[in-house]
């Protein structure tokens, strides 16, 4: 009990509200991480649709990207806050399942934001990215900038965590199908038998975890060429590795986010290309379903023909490879995150 009630101090402390009244609609935004750029602009989509349609919204977070614990003390703190809804994009996809049940029990829409739950119904709905073909375009880019020479290629995969939450899953998996690689299970990755797959390790999600991951792998084979990475900050610290090494210049770097940063990395030759997404749209509209859900009970239909809300993605590149659909870093930049 004493550890739970430190958990929810420390998010409770860290948590932002808009001013509000009493009878306004009260909702909960809950990150991974309130460092990580993505989720920083996710923030502020919630917040300002959150004023804009007179709501009264409290953020929450974890420490660190994994931090399971006060995502689950945060969940808690909403359902005792009376909330009508909650956005929250998941550390652990599976664990945090029994939690994000027992606020639908009290009546509370839970949507999952960028993160699918495992399963994907656990959540009211999901307000997404199509991660695997997020990954998928990136797979297909870096296939095709190497030509012939694919056939040859030296992987390195760095993922988010251990754990393999679906995000992670999906964009690896993606990735691995648009290169040409069989996949073996879709569920999860490191099965693959393709020996162009150096191997996988874990980052995080940001740049020490990225750099980290990128030493490890160059320990193992120094001549790997293409590196997978899971986002953005992992992708820079993945090039500070490479650049320790005199590797910066010949080793292809592909990515998910499409942040501001990330698009000038693009444009700088950092990373090669990078799949769009749009954080501050998927929060927008998940603040919007539960103001709806709140006046006349309507819950978020899915996209035609998906099992989520997709709301887009979109290849970054300067360099762009033919039979892939993509946008330069000027129109990502102009796009990024919105």
């Amino acid at each position: 009990m004493l550890r739970k009630l430190m958990l929810a101090g420390t998010i409770i402390a860290a948590a932002g509200a808009t001013p509000a009244l009493a009878s306004e609609t009260n909702a909960c935004l809950i990150t991974k991480t309130d460092t990580n750029p993505f989720f920083v602009k996710m923030k502020e989509g919630a917040t300002a649709k959150a004023e804009e349609l007179g709501m009264t919204l409290k953020s929450y977070a974890g420490r660190i990207d994994g931090d399971h614990d006060a995502q689950v003390a945060a969940i808690e703190t909403c359902i005792a806050d009376g909330a009508k809804g909650i956005l929250i994009t998941a550390s652990d996809t599976k664990a945090i399942v029994d939690s994000v049940r027992q606020a639908r029990d009290a009546g509370i829409l839970v949507i999952a934001l960028d993160t699918p739950l495992e399963p994907i119904d656990a959540a009211d709905a999901t307000f997404a990215t199509d991660n695997f073909k997020a990954g998928e375009l990136i797979g297909q880019w870096a296939a095709a900038s190497l030509g012939d020479e694919a056939a040859n290629a030296r992987i390195a995969m760095l993922d988010l965590a251990v754990s393999q939450p679906s995000v992670g899953v999906l964009r690896d998996q993606g990735f691995m199908t648009g290169f040409g690689i069989d996949v073996k299970d879709p569920n999860r990755w490191g099965d693959e038998d393709d020996p162009r797959i150096v191997g996988h390790d874990v980052t995080a999600g940001n740049e020490e975890g990225g750099r980290t991951a990128m030493e490890n792998l160059l320990t193992k084979d120094p001549t790997i060429n293409v590196v997978y990475t899971i986002n953005e900050p992992a992708a820079a610290g993945a090039y500070e590795a490479l650049k320790a090494m005199g590797r910066e210049n010949d080793v292809l770097i592909v990515s998910v986010d499409g942040g501001c940063p990330g698009v000038k990395n693009v444009a700088e030759g950092v990373i090669g290309a990078t799949s769009q997404q749009y954080p501050l749209l998927m929060a927008s509209l998940g603040i919007e379903a539960i103001k709806a859900y709140a006046d006349a009970g309507k819950k978020p239909e899915p996209t035609p023909g998906k099992a989520f809300f997709d709301t887009g993605v979109a290849l970054v590149t300067d360099k762009p490879a033919e039979g892939v659909p993509s946008i330069d870093t000027k129109e990502g930049l102009d796009k990024c995150w919105g």
